[in-house]
């Protein structure tokens, strides 16, 4: 099965490297172009018109390899259709955006509806094909909490804070492929030592790939941005990953980085309308070091060094659970 994993991780990057080029020349001729916020940093206006949605990409890379080489396991399957349904709303949002010529999508009231509605159905599946306990899982002191009927809760506050999270770290070329890598590598080795999991691992590795073979078009100076597509769809998969392998809690470890960009809007908000006083320069957090003049590569190998930490932390807590 080990070789099954790496292979189907080496396709995925593969794909979309050799996809990257057509793709992004299909983008360019369609004139999919990033939309830049006016309130953003003036750097980033440069960046208007750069070809979006590759998470079309990303996704077709993770795909193609798992469905050829998986054994369709309830818990893998599950995570696959969660992601690709995050990545539905998200490709919605980037056409609405690139119709209308506009940095808004889909409105925050219908991406909330639509994630309640797809935690339900990930809280349902789970609980009836994967055969999870509506428990809350604490490790590594090995206890747990039964939730029940506020377990669905949970799940969507899970799958709501990963989507969001990964969406508001897309904010610097290759930042957020890089740290979706980072978590999913470990998601990759925890599935692989836990026995029966293999096809999760599998699934992992091909996130995995295919966030590498991304990197490759995406890294500075980007050739090609995710968009909500991938931000979404990326999310959508770190958050199922978390409820199957009843990680929740510690997913706020693994992904932490995703946890610091939030957390820094949340200061902010807060901040602002209580006091109207802001704690950063701009967030999400990554935005307020480009005003202190920190350079954009200097940023996002930092945050990938973070996101490493947080996920070596999370991995070593994860494996002293192991009874």
């Amino acid at each position: 099965m080990l070789g099954e994993i790496l292979i189907g991780g080496m396709t995925s990057l593969f794909i979309c490297m050799f996809l990257g080029p057509r793709f992004i020349e299909f983008l360019r001729e369609k004139e999919f172009g990033q939309q830049i916020r006016e309130e953003g940093p003036a750097g980033h206006h440069g960046k208007a018109g750069t070809p979006t949605m590759g998470g079309l990409a990303i996704f077709l890379a993770i795909c193609v390899p798992f469905l050829i080489l998986s054994e369709y396991r309830a818990a893998s399957m599950v995570v696959l259709a969660t992601a690709v349904v995050m990545s539905g709303l998200g490709f919605a949002d980037d056409l609405i955006k690139l119709r209308h010529r506009r940095s808004l999508g889909v409105s925050g009231r219908t991406k909330l509806v639509v994630q309640a509605l797809t935690a339900i159905a990930l809280w349902l599946a789970v609980t009836e094909w994967v055969g999870i306990t509506d428990t809350l899982r604490l490790r590594p002191v090995d206890a747990s909490i039964d939730l029940g009927l506020l377990y669905p809760v949970l799940i969507f506050l899970v799958l709501a804070g990963s989507t969001n999270g990964v969406n508001l770290t897309d904010g610097l070329d290759g930042l957020a492929a890089g740290c979706c890598a980072i978590v999913f590598l470990t998601f990759t080795a925890m599935t692989f030592i836990t026995k029966g999991e293999e096809d999760l691992a599998l699934l992992c590795a091909c996130l995995v790939g295919a966030c590498v073979g991304f990197l490759w078009f995406n890294s500075f100076p980007a050739s090609v941005f995710m968009g909500d597509t991938g931000s979404l769809g990326l999310g959508g998969a770190i958050a199922a990953l978390a409820v199957v392998t009843k990680t929740e809690v510690l997913l706020l470890v693994i992904g932490g980085i995703f946890v610091i960009e939030a957390l820094s809007v949340v200061i902010q908000v807060i901040a602002f309308q209580r006091f109207r006083k802001r704690v950063f320069l701009m967030a999400p957090v990554h935005h307020h070091f480009e005003l202190m003049a920190w350079s954009e590569t200097k940023i996002i190998l930092r945050f990938w060094i973070v996101a490493a930490i947080c996920a070596a932390i999370g991995f070593t807590l994860y494996q002293q659970s192991i009874p």
